[in-house]
């Protein structure tokens, strides 16, 4: 039976503290999640335009192949950390050399990743093996292009600021030879035009979620941004919807909830849960300004022919027709539609429903604030604001069970 656990949680959160350009002069400290989160919206964007016209089982696969190549990298990287980008490609270049290092990643990485079960572990062993030995597959293209893009627009924030780096003009040709190499690929020209196009400005004005931090107000080790809080809730979901059963639709569409479910912060800012809280009607006042607001300048930027499929996709992870992202989904004639978990978990648990949890998402939410109060805690900064999150956050999730199996309240247990 698959499960989840402590070391897995910490394992996707350590994100968060791996500094990126961390050899060059920075406006800021720009961390590897950050990084995969920013990848992650690009690799859906880019894998949604490739979807257009594939049979529904193909658009599926294809999707979550992107979902869990884009994870697998993700656990490779936490475990080799630092290596410079041009040393890991010459590893890479030698069969022999990276099959050596890849047997150690992979020694690290069991003991925290093999109880999500044998299938998502033999995935990730068969997605390392096969690198560099096969043709790249359309998803690792997708993926491939969706790092480029996002480790250049982090590049072009530290440029300006090293002038003197005789390394800067290199970095740049080498993101501009990748993407050209992969403008075979449905949005990659566009991209390579950003923001000046569509697609452009839609994937940039997601990068700035990076520069939002969460608890804005309270002192915490590490401060966490906007959108990495996004990819971290992403995983945590994706992970969740494999301990639980869920089709493989619904797994995707769980980790892309995940992965959008703040985007409206784009335009509010991180608004605490005690403030929404606090005056009755002022949640629903809120929510009504970020949907009025989402129209107006998020998808009025995807209002073309070529970008109108990504948008009516984002409304649907969002819950915009029903009201609410926590809402458990599912398209019926057409239409989204609300559901309860044990639907979710039966009858419409089937990829032809494009199935999409709400609850579990929340509870993702909820345990994503509680690795950042706890991770803080752990180094010695900690004060009301994050004693008071953690206190609420185990009341709410101490009797929270997804199945009979999948308790939240004994997970929270393993961090006692």
């Amino acid at each position: 039976m698959p499960s989840i656990r402590k070391g897995l949680l910490q394992l996707v959160f350590s994100g968060s503290f791996m500094k990126r350009w961390n050899d060059k002069l920075r406006p800021m400290e720009l961390v590897e999640m950050d990084k995969q989160g920013h990848k992650m919206i690009v690799a859906w964007a880019l894998g949604e335009l490739a979807a257009q016209g594939l049979p529904g089982d193909q658009a599926v696969r294809l999707r979550e192949d992107i979902v869990r190549g884009g994870i697998f990298d993700y656990l490779y990287r936490l475990v080799i950390t630092d290596i410079k980008p041009p040393v890991f490609y010459r590893i890479k270049a030698n069969p022999d050399h990276y099959d050596r290092l890849t047997a150690w990643v992979l020694e690290q990485l069991r003991p925290r990743v093999q109880p999500l079960g044998r299938e998502f572990w033999d995935d990730l062993c068969t997605h390392f093996h096969r690198q560099g030995r096969e043709e790249e597959s359309l998803a690792e293209s997708i993926l491939a292009a969706a790092h480029l893009f996002a480790s250049r627009w982090e590049f072009h924030l530290i440029r300006p600021l090293n002038p003197w780096d005789d390394e800067m003009a290199e970095i740049e040709a080498n993101f501009q030879q990748g993407l050209a190499r992969r403008q075979h690929l449905a949005g990659v020209a566009d991209l390579l035009e950003a923001p000046a196009t569509a697609l452009g400005r839609f994937v940039t004005l997601c990068g700035t979620l990076r520069f939002q931090k969460r608890w804005s107000q309270t002192p915490r080790i590490p401060e966490t941004s906007v959108l990495g809080h996004m990819f971290l809730v992403a995983c945590l979901a994706y992970f969740f919807s494999i301990v639980v059963g869920a089709c493989p639709a619904r797994r995707c569409n769980d980790f892309y909830a995940g992965l959008f479910h703040d985007v409206p912060e784009l335009l509010t800012r991180d608004i605490i849960s005690p403030v929404k809280g606090s005056v009755a009607g002022i949640d629903d006042l809120i929510r009504e300004y970020e949907k009025r607001e989402l129209e107006r300048r998020l998808f009025a930027i995807l209002d073309t022919p070529v970008t109108r499929p990504l948008a009516d996709s984002l409304r649907y992870l969002l819950g915009l027709e029903v009201g609410s992202e926590f809402c458990d989904l599912v398209t019926l004639d057409g239409r989204p539609a609300c559901v309860n978990w044990e639907q979710l978990q039966g009858t419409f648990n089937e990829d032809r429903f494009a199935p999409k949890d709400g609850r579990m998402l929340k509870i993702c939410d909820q345990l994503a604030a509680f690795l950042e109060a706890y991770t803080s805690k752990t180094h010695g900064v900690v004060n009301d604001h994050l004693q008071q999150a953690l206190w609420r956050i185990r009341s709410r999730l101490g009797q929270e069970a997804l199945t009979e199996e999948v308790h939240i309240g004994a997970l929270l247990a393993d961090f006692d």
